[in-house]
């Protein structure tokens, strides 16, 4: 069960991390692979938001991908791992959740309605995760 939830695991951070890699460093190419909407479609003000959250998560999200390998190899240190990677994770898709819904209900243009449904499916999908590691590794750091 452990490698099997470290592979899940891995598999959706490197969806997550991956993905906002490609789109901070290569935005025509997120833009082409749908990871993200086009500069032109959406408010400047989001263009740069989504940029910068972009660099941000390269810089934090691998943190999950290390948790998840770390629990592959039946290492103990996975769970702080974990604990920090599920909350990025959490913070990461709460965030970007609100900001959209925010930004759309105030008449911002933020994507085509089957981008936003996507992408909000995703969202929800990395928290869940996100939220389960922080439970799993919170029993694997309890006191026995």
């Amino acid at each position: 069960m452990r490698i099997f939830a470290g592979i899940v695991l891995v598999v959706l951070s490197l969806l997550c991390w991956g993905g906002q890699t490609i789109v901070w460093l290569m935005p025509k190419t997120g833009v082409r692979l749908g990871l993200s909407e086009a500069q032109e479609d959406v408010e400047p003000v989001y263009w740069a938001d989504i940029r910068g959250e972009a660099a941000w998560d390269f810089f934090t999200l691998w943190t999950m991908l290390a948790a998840a390998l770390l629990l592959i190899l039946d290492e103990p240190a996975w769970a702080y791992f974990g604990l920090v990677g599920g909350g990025m994770y959490v913070y990461f898709a709460g965030r970007g959740i609100f900001t959209r819904l925010a930004m759309r209900s105030r008449g911002f243009r933020v994507g085509a309605a089957k981008s936003l449904k996507l992408g909000y499916t995703f969202l929800s999908i990395w928290c869940l995760m996100g939220l389960a590691t922080i439970a799993a590794a919170g029993m694997a750091l309890a006191p026995r």
